[in-house]
């Protein structure tokens, strides 16, 4: 999947009819399919994050989207 594929998915998920429960679950499972996808690091890693700052601009905003 592209990240463009990735924002798209987040765009349909955030713009959706479900509850906040539901696009929190949702959220949070392309969360996990973007760390597997772009192997991103558990913990933060500034030389990854710099290589990677669209991925990682993309991770940040979809994780500040959920209301956890």
């Amino acid at each position: 999947m592209t990240l463009i594929k990735f924002h798209q998915a987040y765009e349909a998920i955030i713009y959706s009819d479900s509850l906040a429960y539901e696009k929190d679950r949702r959220l949070a499972e392309l969360m996990s399919d973007m760390e597997g996808h772009y192997d991103i690091p558990s913990l933060r890693k500034a030389e990854y994050e710099e290589k990677n700052r669209a991925i990682i601009a993309l991770y940040r905003k979809i994780s500040k989207s959920r209301s956890l």
